[in-house]
């Protein structure tokens, strides 16, 4: 039928407007049902006026897709409560190492951090909030228009996941904000200022700001090595880097990872060290599927372009 593209056109743009509209209103879902709640619709709406048998490939890769989510949710729930002690120190004396004895965490907030809000904090803070949407709305956008580059997704995505979360289990460690609270008895050096959302509040968002506290008590507190922030922003520029099809936009897309790397330092949110973890899991991971996927589907088709 003709207008079943019309149709799904139609319904994913009133789906957008109805995102923006709760997202205005309530903030990002983070909760995990809502989450996967929003992910079934925009899988539905996609698949709007198919076939019977795409309406079951749905139905399974939405049971995938939810499995993944909740099992990583239940996992990251126990990793802070199976006795492995918690690291603290090492860390921050590999920082130490790393910048030859300064501490780059206090140096970027000693050179940067103002009591007004500047723009950087702004743009620090926008890039911090991606993580809370981006590697999740990349995955809809890829089910919708190409399934096959979605499940390439997905196994590097759900590697990516589960062994930051095995190493969370074997490796709890306290990010630099917490090292260095008055709040905790190991306190390691002058507390740091984490200042996450101030660039939201400076933009009047209120309900931004709101999502990242909400956020923070649902969290492990101790789920910073490595850090999936840092792993998700090049993940996402990772995957889609052969499929951008102008220099330009290569260059800005490059730039997204370094930028979320230093709002994490900057935030004292995660160290570095943390940072390059999560970078070379990545990296690890697109490793392992690519040598699977050369070996198992050896006819590889051409990798679509965005447009």
């Amino acid at each position: 039928m003709r207008g079943w593209p019309l149709l799904r056109n139609a319904l994913l743009v009133a789906y957008v407007g109805a995102f923006i509209w709760s997202f205005n209103h309530n903030g990002l879902p983070i909760a995990r049902m809502a989450v996967l709640g929003w992910v079934a619709a925009a899988f539905v709406i996609g698949n709007t006026g198919k076939s019977w048998r795409s309406q079951t490939r749905m139905v399974r890769d939405l049971a995938l897709y939810g499995a993944m989510w909740i099992s990583y949710d239940y996992s990251r729930g126990i990793a802070d409560t199976l006795g492995f002690p918690l690291q603290v120190q090492t860390p921050y004396n590999l920082d130490r190492v790393l910048f030859f004895g300064s501490d780059p965490i206090r140096w970027m907030q000693d050179q940067f951090l103002r009591s007004d809000v500047r723009w950087y904090d702004v743009l620090f803070s926008i890039v911090y909030f991606t993580h809370f949407f981006l590697p999740v709305a990349a995955s809809v956008y890829l089910w919708i228009r190409w399934r096959d580059e979605w499940l390439r997704y997905i196994r590097r995505f759900a590697t990516v996941l589960f062994v930051g979360v095995a190493t969370f289990v074997v490796l709890p460690t306290a990010p630099p904000w917490m090292a260095a609270s008055e709040k905790y008895p190991y306190q390691i050096t002058d507390p740091y200022s984490r200042t996450t959302g101030r660039g939201w509040t400076e933009l009047g968002l209120e309900t931004v700001t709101n999502v990242l506290i909400r956020g923070r008590q649902w969290a492990n507190p101790t789920a910073a090595f490595p850090s999936l922030h840092a792993a998700f922003a090049l993940f996402v520029v990772m995957f889609f880097w052969h499929r951008i099809p102008r220099p330009w936009m290569r260059y800005a897309a490059a730039s997204f990872p370094v930028l979320m790397a230093l709002s994490l330092v900057y935030f004292a949110e995660h160290y570095v060290v943390d940072v390059l973890a999560g970078w070379l899991l990545v990296v690890g991971s697109f490793w392992f599927w690519g040598r699977w996927e050369r070996r198992r589907m050896p006819a590889v088709e051409q990798e679509p372009v965005l447009t």
